[in-house]
């Protein structure tokens, strides 16, 4: 089925079945297919915003077929240690898969190709005629010497979501400069907010700006689809890590813009209008409280086994407890530092009050409710053995999204691509490989 007659398919069928609460409930026939199955995705991305977001249109059902230079492949295939190292059986050279790789790739396909060489673009323009979505993060223009730029394939395939995902966009001032995550981090915002109040700024501890990028992408791909379903023409999608940096400071950014005034700076793990809300050391760690109002300041005050503080002029309401933030946040830590974060978690546990342990990551992929949420699966990798995954973390009441592969190896299916899409015989791959087209 071509890209074109793709994009007018019919939506599946829906069957009324039970009412719940007044909602009308639909039910699908059995076996219901994911929600983009049937959708083929071109991927032209590497290290983490644009992986992120093709693994999330796997995840839903895309067939994802991941375009890798032959000899290099992604980046991030380099970005090790820690590996998931070879089987002795695999036959595989090197210290192993990268799990930094494993991290953003699963549910693809890999296809070694160099766009260096005309038959490289060639097949790139034959793949395109039959994909519904292309995603890539090239700097602006990079794309256009080798004929893959939208205006291009646009006029191959009218129905193609062409998704650019950049550090600074298509257009501005910015638009040449290569952007990554820490830099952006930087420059627009969020590393002003993060840290602790009298420290530097720091980033996040993940590359939170490529996620979010990722996360938008993915999102307004989808809204484009529905939209194609409307009209049968493609777009091109402009996604700036900046413009979702900016975005996302949400709350922070709509401050400053109606106040005219500067942010308030960083807060560690602490608010700027609530106290106490913040973590605190404990014998062993730290635990965060969330005294949100001053009802919870009390069933605080009552496990920490200071029912005395409730009555204190300098921490009656909020707006006291705010005036003196200092000296009630010192008394709260000489207090949490004589017992665990174990025995305060089960101080407060039914009590009403918002608290957490601050776990590290390992704790975080061990824990109960990750465990009960089943966000962490054991996959078999054909080269590597089992390996642990996180795993999707969206669930469905129908058609659940799940790992149904994981991540390929370089080039894994070079073979499989050419011959299923393109209909080239082995000896027609052969030679593209002898030539150092694919791999």
């Amino acid at each position: 089925m071509s890209a074109i007659s793709k994009c007018i398919r019919p939506a599946i069928a829906l069957w009324p079945s039970t009412a719940y609460n007044g909602i009308r409930r639909y039910s699908t026939p059995a076996k219901t297919p994911l929600p983009l199955e049937g959708v083929r995705v071109l991927d032209m991305t590497r290290v983490l915003a644009g992986p992120y977001c093709t693994q999330i249109l796997g995840d839903m059902g895309a067939e994802v077929i991941k375009i890798e230079h032959p000899v290099r492949g992604d980046d991030t295939r380099a970005w090790g240690p820690p590996y998931a190292t070879y089987k002795e059986q695999s036959n595989a050279d090197g210290p192993g898969e990268a799990a930094y790789f494993l991290g953003a790739n699963r549910n693809k396909k890999s296809l070694g190709l160099s766009f260096q060489h005309k038959q490289g673009v060639d097949i790139l323009h034959k793949l395109a005629a039959k994909c519904d979505i292309l995603v890539e993060n090239y700097l602006p223009g990079t794309l256009k010497k080798y004929s893959m730029d939208y205006e291009t394939l646009r006029k191959i395939n009218p129905s193609l979501i062409y998704a650019s995902i950049t550090g600074y966009g298509q257009t501005g001032p910015y638009s040449s400069r290569a952007g990554y995550d820490v830099m952006v981090e930087a420059e627009f915002g969020l590393m002003h907010i993060t840290g602790q109040r009298d420290g530097p700024p720091v980033k996040v501890g993940v590359a939170v700006t490529d996620l979010t990028a990722g996360l938008y992408t993915s999102n307004s791909i989808m809204a484009a689809l529905l939209g194609r379903a409307k009209t049968g023409k493609g777009q091109h999608i402009d996604v700036a890590l900046s413009d979702c940096q900016t975005a996302t400071l949400a709350n922070i950014a709509s401050s400053c813009l109606i106040s005219g005034k500067k942010d308030t700076g960083r807060w560690g793990t602490a608010h700027p209008s609530i106290v106490p809300y913040r973590s605190f050391k404990t014998k062993d760690g730290d635990i965060l409280f969330g005294g949100g109002n001053d009802r919870l300041f009390g069933v605080l005050a009552d496990g920490l086994g200071k029912p005395e503080w409730k009555g204190d002029a300098k921490f009656k309401t909020n707006a006291d407890r705010v005036a003196n933030r200092d000296e009630l946040e010192a008394m709260i830590e000489s207090v949490s530092q004589q017992k665990t974060t174990e025995e305060w978690l089960q101080t407060f546990e039914g009590k009403g009050l918002p608290y957490a342990a601050v776990n590290d990551v390992q704790a975080t992929l061990n824990h109960e409710h990750t465990k009960a949420r089943n966000m962490v699966v054991e996959m078999d990798h054909e080269a590597c053995g089992p390996i642990k995954m996180v795993n999707t973390p969206v669930k469905f009441s129908e058609t659940q999204p799940s790992i149904r592969s994981v991540p390929p190896t370089l080039g894994q299916h070079t073979d499989e691509v050419l011959a299923e899409h393109l209909g080239l015989s082995k000896s027609d791959i052969s030679t593209l490989k002898e030539q150092g087209v694919v791999r």
